[in-house]
């Protein structure tokens, strides 16, 4: 059985002295309660092991000692050492001066030293090397968090079969925030993430930053949620993270939290109690969240006197400036806050900067009238779950910030601007009027969102897309065809009676030309293909997307099939050219030609190929970026353009297609193996339209698909290159001359 090992930055737990012993406690974040939920849900779900990987935050001579006076429970522990210096410039540098504040739209806080993201990817390196002297290329990998972005990709490199997932705890910007870091850390960051075989983000906004990245940066399609990249299928997908739901929801009763509950009431008395907590950063809007609320007081001056905020701030990254300038401006605004609009028996804010225990925490969520969360930017917000799910006398108002991701989720909240002053004050003013009933009718429909899919849900269903990209994983293996295969290719062949080859063209028999009207086939290509065909064994189909006269022009002479524009139109063997289109191209054909029109003036040498019953637009010869770019924003307009048509649009190598939906090279290929029931099929292509023949072939045992090219695909094997096509087909040509064992 396969091993888990869990990676984040630090290991959840604290390493402390006492009566002369080190122990340590683990500690009891979300994240622990996710995994031993997960790892108890199901004995049979079981790994052998679980191991977390993590910085343990004190020196290797304290963490032996802690060891030898620890029992190991939940997991064991894999500690990775750094240097102090090192991990200054990797956690508070580069992690949390760069990425942090880039992730979390603050730009021109970010830090661009390059000392930051050597210290950065050498620490990330640490980590793999010290992981790759335990792990079994078995094993199952979860890495946490911006600041390991790198690592699968390391880890990729060491063990190719790894199973590895990768988790976002914070948003991933958009295009043209994360173009802000310097080229090769872009990259560099990127091609890490592609490491691992699922990625996974808070929500679907976050993915499609991350897809956009992707193809403009690295030049990549997706199909989907599905990237090919180093010959595999990664997925990136959204994943919620959500909270242990009967944990607060069941505490509310307990008779610490009833205790606490009775004594800030108490504080309370007559007044409405607003509450927030809060980590001290600047993401979290806590300046513009005191400018709502005293925006609040100065247009409902009725209200002095009978509500009260509570904000409690929990200390974070003091080291750094930002975060130090921060607590100054903070301290500053409510001493200056209450002295203005208080009085000497009214305080508007009850300010704390502290750690809050369990206990106090659920007592002040279920003690207030109103939790007021207004991030400018977070990936989640458990917080705002958190008080959520507490509230199991179904009371209370959310006022939470359309920022945050928890928003998607908590659309019941009242959802406000955080920069927006008025809004702020004007929802606190609805919150605090709002009546029981209507409470009540948002809360309850907040918490069984959440109780669905909560924190064990998260995990089983990140390890559940995980096992499934794994699967489709094997059905897109790249499998270059090696000698024994060739054997095996080529006994067969002179073992069957009715022979199909299914032969696509371009990048496939013949390499890309930067014109379509140039990759002519040269004589040695038509001479194999004339030799093959004289064996009445044998019947050839070329199948491409091309149009049926250039075809014609090119093959006429030989005594094979065609097939033109993906299976639009079919010539059999010395037969007559049919057509398989049912539709009329003429209702749409003018108006798709218009946008792809459009596009050739917006991306020089770009241009339009004309067929009878399809349009494509090639940017084979345009400048790359830009023909990405262009290509990206066609697709998407064609799309919609096409939403209530019979028609398909098509992302390939270099060119956008618009086509009948009904036609591809799959049913093309049904068509053929049905009429001929061949005992032998020997089909090649190289990129997204051939897939359907090769979906079509996968089951068939006496059937070789073979993709050209170094991608994954449904077809059975890869070759690299059309030279070494056109080397296989002589090689069968001559396969009656060889005496196979």
């Amino acid at each position: 059985m396969s091993r888990l090992f869990i990676v984040s930055n630090r290991l959840p737990l604290t390493v402390e002295q006492k009566d002369g012993t080190h122990l340590y406690r683990q500690s009891s974040g979300g994240l622990i309660s996710a995994i031993k939920a997960f790892l108890g849900k199901d004995k049979e779900n079981v790994f052998s092991e679980t191991v977390w990987v993590g910085v343990p935050g004190c020196s290797e001579h304290v963490w032996n000692a802690a060891v030898q006076s620890n029992n190991h429970e939940d997991f064991t522990y894999l500690p990775i050492f750094l240097n102090w210096k090192k991990y200054e410039l990797y956690y508070n540098g580069f992690s949390n001066s760069v990425l942090w504040p880039l992730f979390h739209y603050f730009p021109s806080f970010a830090e661009y030293n390059t000392q930051y993201y050597q210290a950065y990817i050498e620490s990330n390196s640490v980590f793999a090397e010290s992981m790759a002297e335990q792990l079994n290329p078995d094993d199952n990998v979860w890495i946490h968090d911006y600041h390991l972005l790198p690592l699968a990709g390391m880890l990729r490199k060491k063990f190719p079969t790894l199973t590895i997932g990768f988790f976002l705890h914070i948003p991933f910007p958009s295009f043209e925030i994360f173009r802000m870091i310097p080229k090769e850390w872009q990259r560099g960051l990127l091609e890490g993430m592609l490491g691992a075989d699922l990625i996974g983000f808070h929500t679907l906004e976050y993915t499609g930053h991350f897809l956009a990245c992707i193809e403009t940066i690295l030049l990549l399609e997706h199909d989907g949620q599905y990237i090919s990249w180093d010959n595999r299928q990664v997925k990136a997908d959204a994943f919620p993270i959500s909270i242990d739901f009967s944990l607060f929801n069941e505490a509310y009763d307990t008779p610490e939290v009833v205790s606490a509950r009775l004594r800030y009431e108490k504080i309370k008395g007559d007044k409405k109690l607003i509450f927030s907590v809060d980590r001290l950063d600047y993401t979290k809007g806590i300046s513009n969240r005191l400018k709502g609320y005293e925006q609040f007081l100065l247009d409902n001056p009725e209200y002095a006197e009978k509500v009260t905020f509570a904000l409690n701030i929990v200390p974070s990254r003091d080291s750094i400036v930002k975060y130090a300038e921060r607590k100054k401006i903070i301290d500053e605004y409510i001493g200056s806050f209450n002295s203005r609009l208080g009085s000497i028996g009214w305080q508007p804010v009850l300010y704390q900067y502290k750690h809050l225990s369990f206990h106090e925490l659920i007592a002040l969520y279920t003690a207030c009238d109103l939790a007021l969360i207004t991030p400018l930017r977070d990936g989640m917000n458990l917080v705002a779950k958190e008080f959520v799910a507490s509230r199991s006398d179904k009371r209370g108002v959310l006022v939470l910030s359309e920022m945050a991701g928890a928003a998607k989720e908590l659309s019941e909240g009242l959802l406000i601007n955080p920069n927006d002053t008025n809004e702020i004050a004007a929802m606190i003013k609805y919150g605090l009027e709002m009546d029981i009933t209507e409470q009540e009718e948002r809360m309850q429909a907040m918490q069984g969102r959440i109780c669905r899919y909560d924190v064990l849900a998260w995990a089983s269903d990140f390890f559940e897309q995980l096992k499934n990209v794994k699967s489709v994983q094997l059905e897109f293996e790249v499998k270059f065809i090696d000698t024994a295969t060739k054997v095996n290719l080529l006994r067969d062949y002179s073992r069957a009676e009715r022979r199909l080859f299914l032969l696509d063209y371009d990048g496939s028999l013949m390499p890309f030309s930067k014109f379509p009207n140039l990759a002519v086939p040269t004589p040695d290509l038509l001479s194999v293909l004339r030799k093959m065909a004289e064996d009445p064994c044998n019947e050839i189909y070329i199948i491409s997307g091309r149009d049926s006269n250039i075809l014609e022009k090119w093959f006429d002479l030989l005594p094979i099939g065609l097939v033109a524009e993906h299976g639009a139109k079919i010539r059999p063997v010395n037969g007559n050219w049919r057509t398989e289109v049912v539709s009329d191209t003429r209702r749409w054909i003018s108006d798709i030609e218009q946008i792809m029109e459009a596009y050739v003036t917006k991306c020089p040498q770009s241009f339009i190929e004309r067929k009878d019953f399809s349009l494509a637009w090639h940017y084979r010869n345009a400048d790359l970026l830009q023909g990405s770019v262009r290509a990206k924003e066609l697709y998407h307009e064609l799309q919609a353009a096409t939403a209530d048509l019979p028609l398909h649009v098509l992302n390939g190598h270099k060119v956008i297609e618009v086509r009948n939906a009904a036609i591809n090279k799959g049913v093309a290929a049904g068509k053929l193996i049905k009429r001929r029931n061949p005992d032998f099929i020997f089909a090649i292509g190289d990129d997204e339209t051939d897939e359907d023949m090769f979906k079509k072939l996968a089951r068939l045992s006496h059937s070789y698909s073979i993709k050209i090219g170094n991608d994954a695909s449904f077809a059975k094997y890869n070759l690299h290159s059309p030279h070494e096509v056109q080397n296989l087909l002589r090689m069968i040509s001559e396969a009656q001359k060889i005496e196979i064992q």
